[in-house]
């Protein structure tokens, strides 16, 4: 099946996945083990979110959902996952985690 390269660019790949598991470990929301998945956090997928490591977050899937929703409470949870990205990477600007077919 053929993919775009934007696709192709807002996809996680293994080795991301591994490294934001390894750095995450649980949902940073609550804390729970169980059904951990990645959630891109400073953009959306759907947006030209990459999926890279300053982009993502382990999240469980209830956390998930309410974080891509536009619920005050979704809203609540992007902002607590941009600080926690913060302050591993420091200042995060759109621009890094955007996919750009120019530079693709």
């Amino acid at each position: 099946m053929y993919k775009s390269k934007r696709s192709q660019a807002t996809d996680i790949d293994l080795k991301t996945r591994k490294l934001v598991k390894e750095r995450d470990q649980m949902c940073i929301f609550c804390g729970s083990t169980y059904r951990i998945e990645l959630a891109h956090t400073i953009l959306s997928r759907n947006n030209g979110g990459l999926g890279c490591e300053k982009n993502l977050v382990c999240a469980c899937q209830r956390c998930h959902r309410i974080m891509d929703s536009e619920s005050p409470k979704g809203k609540k949870l992007r902002e607590i996952a941009i600080k926690y990205l913060e302050r591993i990477y420091g200042n995060i600007d759109e621009s890094e985690v955007k996919y750009n077919a120019k530079s693709k």
